[in-house]
This record gives C-alpha cells, structure tokens and sequence, in this order.
C-alpha cells in the first residue's frame, strides 16, 4: 500500500476570510489537519495544495510538503475539488512520486479522527471495483419530508408526493460530512465521478460531523470540539 494525503488550502475563502489560517481553540485550522495525517501513519507524503503563501508557509512549518503552488486557474470559486486532486497527482508524479491511493483530507475538518480515516483506507482495499471510500452522516430527519418556501414565501413540500408517507417507511438518505475522500489514485487521474456508484460509505456519527463555510458553522464546530473534549470522543 502506498498512499499520499493531499490537503487543498486556496488563500481566497469567501464566507469566512483567511478560513484555513483561522485560529480554532487556539491552532490554526489547517494545523490540525496536517498534524492528524501526519501522526496517522497512513501516508508517505502529505502535501497541500495552495495558491497563498502564507498558507504554504505554515504547512511547511507544520510538516507538510507544498511541492508546487496552486496555478490560479484551479483556485478560483468554480473549480471543483476533483481538478485539485488530479493537478497534485499528476505533479507528484512528474516529480517521480507515485502512490496507490490518495486521500483529499480537508483542511477544516477539526472533528476528524483517524479511526474513520483508516476505517476509509481498509474499505477501499477490500473493494477492488470500488473507486473511492469517502465519510458521510445520515440525515437527521427525512429529506423527502422537506420543506420549502415558494415565491409568496408560504411553506411548500419539496416533494409532494411524500406529504403522507410515515417517516418510518422512507429510505435512510446521507450527506456528504467533507471530512475525507479516500481514491485509487488511477480514480482521481481519469476522472472517475465521485458521488456515484462506484464509491463506498465511511458512516460517521452526525454528533461527530460539522461541516464548516459560515460563522455560524464556525461557533457549533468550536462548541462540538470543546463537548466532545470533554467527554474524551476525541484527543486535542
């Protein structure tokens, strides 16, 4: 087995500005996820992919390996996570490092643990048709009992046709908790799309899941960390 964790880290975060350098309890974010793949032991190489300097500063200081710095064209707000991953591989590689599989681990995913990491690696290597093994969380209610506002700003079902239907006899339906996407790296370079059959479940408690993009994201994850601190869930 040999794999690379790559941690994509652009300078240019909108909702919360200067995101991946922000200090949470004190570190600042992307610290964290460097300092977890690192003392994981499941990877040869953790690089960041980053188009800022003074990110690519501190990961080195961290520990991390910034090989290249993000061309401009793949740090803009379209750019897909995919792309990023693809860019890495293909410089790793140019530069002779190649790896079985490689981990896009988030740079702000402060709740991670390793044994969901590893739970990812071993799952991708026990299906060899499988393409990715990623981490997602059951919904807290039934998406097909959600509600929308129409253009009078009066309450609507998004889907009708589950306006009756018992909560109990509707499908279990999961979302994306954006802490890891485990891939063959083969997968990454030739375009394999992620969110389809060809990848597996990391099923993680949704206590243990915050996705993080607004401030108020930012305040939950920081009360989630000092809860879960607290009652040993997790390590600092």
């Amino acid at each position: 087995m040999s794999a690379i964790a790559i941690i994509p880290a652009r300078g240019g975060s909108k909702r919360i500005p200067r995101k991946n350098l922000k200090l949470f309890h004190g570190e600042p974010m992307i610290a964290r996820s460097i300092r977890l793949a690192l003392d994981s032991g499941l990877f040869e190489r953790v690089i960041v992919s980053t188009d800022d300097e003074e990110i690519a500063a501190l990961a080195r200081a961290r520990g991390a390996q910034v090989p290249f710095m993000r061309p401009a064209a793949l740090a803009d707000d379209f750019t897909g996570t995919a792309a990023v991953i693809a860019h890495a591989l293909e410089a790793s590689q140019q530069a002779g490092y190649v790896f079985e599989h490689a981990c896009c681990l988030s740079a702000t995913a402060p709740l991670l643990q390793v044994r969901f990491l590893r739970q990812g690696l071993e799952l991708l290597e026990a299906h060899a048709e499988k393409s990715f093994a990623f981490s997602v969380c059951e919904f807290g209610f039934p998406v097909q009992r959600a509600l929308t506002l129409g253009q009078d700003g009066a309450l609507t079902p998004l889907y009708p046709e589950h306006r009756q239907t018992r909560s109990q006899d509707l499908p279990r339906a999961f979302q994306d908790a954006g802490q890891f996407y485990w891939g063959r790296s083969a997968a990454w370079l030739r375009g394999d799309v992620l969110f389809s059959e060809k990848s597996l479940p990391v099923i993680l408690p949704r206590h243990l899941v915050q996705d993080i993009d607004t401030d108020e994201d930012w305040r939950r994850a920081e009360y989630l960390y000092s809860a879960l601190l607290a009652g040993g869930e997790l390590q600092p």
